[in-house]
């Protein structure tokens, strides 16, 4: 029964870090094609879903545990799902940092053309997708590459301070604009750290290596 339940939490695991990736890449999608009703829809809409969503799965864990009292592998992939489903929460809390960021830039002309946000967007949310099956699949190598994307993630943030640093100073009035930025490029990063959290503990869990800062 334990194995039965353990598979239909995983199932909702996945559920909600489909909701989680759809809110980040909704959010920078809404900045690019400057969508303030898609925007607003993560929100008003996505936000209390995702909440809803990890408050259900926190119960279900909980729920699990009292029931079976689960031991060994089975109890370390409950603890793991309960764990991993917090990150999914926050990753979705930095979805709507992006939107509230993108919902005051799309009013505002562009500071500069976007390159680096979308590169660094694409690759935190292919990250927190592959650190997720990862843990499903019990896959380590892909949990090591994972944790190998951090550094072009941390690159490209850097890149981005720089560039826009260098427009903050010679145009002050870009400042506020460039904050605004610079806000979404650290919730991409803090996306992207959690996820290599969550694909560190996927090395140790299976391989029962620690992995913490191997890929830095």
């Amino acid at each position: 029964m334990i194995h039965e339940r353990i598979t239909a939490l995983k199932k909702r695991l996945v559920e909600f870090a489909s909701l989680a990736e759809e809110m980040v890449s909704g959010s920078i999608k809404g900045l690019l094609d400057r969508d303030m009703p898609g925007l607003k829809k993560i929100i008003d809409k996505d936000e209390p879903g995702a909440n809803n969503m990890e408050l259900a799965i926190d119960e279900d864990c909980i729920a699990a545990i009292a029931q079976f009292q689960p031991r060994a592998k089975d109890l370390r992939e409950v603890l793991m799902i309960f764990k991993i489903n917090s990150d999914l929460e926050r990753m979705a809390d930095y979805a709507v940092n992006i939107a509230e960021s993108a919902m005051f830039l799309i009013e505002r002309p562009p500071v500069k053309p976007l390159v680096d946000i979308p590169r660094m967007s694409e690759i935190a949310i292919k990250m927190a997708k592959d650190s997720v099956t990862s843990f499903i699949n019990e896959d380590s190598a892909l949990a090591k590459d994972v944790c190998g994307r951090d550094d072009i993630v941390d690159e490209l943030r850097s890149r981005i301070i720089m560039d826009l640093t260098g427009f903050m100073v010679k145009d002050p009035s870009t400042v506020e604009r460039a904050m605004h930025l610079i806000r979404i490029s650290g919730a991409l990063e803090r996306i992207a750290d959690l996820s290599t959290n969550i694909s560190e503990d996927v090395v140790f869990i299976v391989d029962g290596e620690v992995y913490k800062h191997k890929a830095k």
